[in-house]
């Protein structure tokens, strides 16, 4: 099953430098909407309370946000969980109120809407542990990027396309951390879990052009490398395509009906496999051709041969 019915020929080489200038553009205001803004980091990072509760009817999301407000809480998430009757949230550390402050007032604004309300026991995250989470989180994205760097190495016996694949993964995950620094979205443990995903995501798509790349050396040794990198784009471009607007519509979904809970979540991957879809394609494989990529790069053993025929 093809997407497209013909075969396409653009020219994806020739543009590289206007896209270049597009993502260097992205990431410097990304970057700096970071160091602006900051991420809006949630309970799992910052420490907090967390609690569920079931109300006998139906639960107002809005009035218990209200009323934990009104109770000197700042900024409380609270989101549905599993039915209409259940309700989740999280309270970020208040420096004033001790634990069974904090208990009692959340008892008092929850109860306040409905006395019926059943509160579950109050779960209490230090800020140790979300210090811990967070360093967890950094280390598991570092070791990413350094294994996915050997790994292209080895498997591809060059430094150029390595080097284009690391450029990609860092592209897409400094675009989403640009987003949520400026949609203030909270950024919580599922952000960190999506932005894993996107990059296993990303280096697939670019495993994909690199072996066709490989396979349009291998037929013709002597092909111009511009050539050869159009060309094993261009062949990738239906299968890329219907891969991911199958795969956004999921995620769409999720983002649309799926709720505060998923909401994080769902944005991060829907930016995650645009802006993978575009690096693989115009990052990885355009800062190879830039870096020199040719064939006897990618099969050593063709240096060699030539070396030994030579008079």
């Amino acid at each position: 099953m093809e997407f497209f019915h013909k075969a396409t020929n653009f020219p994806f080489m020739a543009t590289r430098r206007v896209w270049y200038t597009l993502s260097i553009a992205l990431v410097i205001a990304s970057i700096a909407m970071f160091f602006v803004r900051g991420l809006n980091l949630s309970v799992d990072f910052t420490g907090g309370t967390i609690f569920e509760a079931t109300y006998p009817g139906t639960a107002d999301v809005e009035k218990v946000r209200e009323a934990l407000e009104a109770a000197g809480f700042h900024e409380p998430t609270v989101q549905a969980f599993g039915n209409s009757h259940d309700i989740s949230a999280r309270l970020a550390p208040e420096a004033e109120f001790s634990v069974d402050q904090v208990r009692e007032k959340v008892d008092s604004a929850l109860r306040g809407i409905d006395a019926g309300v059943t509160i579950k026991p109050l779960e209490f995250v230090g800020p140790q542990v979300g210090d811990e989470l967070r360093n967890s989180a950094f280390l598991a994205i570092g070791w990413t990027l350094l294994l996915v760097f050997i790994y292209i190495w080895f498997r591809f016996h060059t430094w150029r396309l390595s080097v284009g694949a690391i450029l990609a993964l860092l592209h897409d995950p400094i675009l989403i951390i640009g987003w949520f620094a400026l949609s203030q979205t909270p950024f919580d443990l599922a952000v960190v879990a999506a932005l894993l995903a996107v990059l296993g995501y990303s280096l697939n798509d670019t495993i994909i052009v690199f072996d066709r790349i490989r396979e349009r050396f291998e037929a013709n040794r002597k092909l111009e490398p511009r050539l050869a990198l159009d060309q094993s784009v261009n062949q990738t471009l239906s299968r890329t395509i219907m891969t991911k607007v199958t795969t956004l519509i999921v995620v769409v979904a999720l983002l649309v009906l799926g709720g505060s809970a998923l909401g994080g979540f769902s944005e991060a991957l829907v930016i995650g496999i645009v802006a993978g879809t575009y690096s693989s394609i115009y990052i990885s494989a355009s800062v190879a051709l830039d870096l020199g990529l040719r064939a006897e790069h990618v099969f050593p053993e063709v240096r060699s041969k030539e070396v030994d025929s030579l008079p």
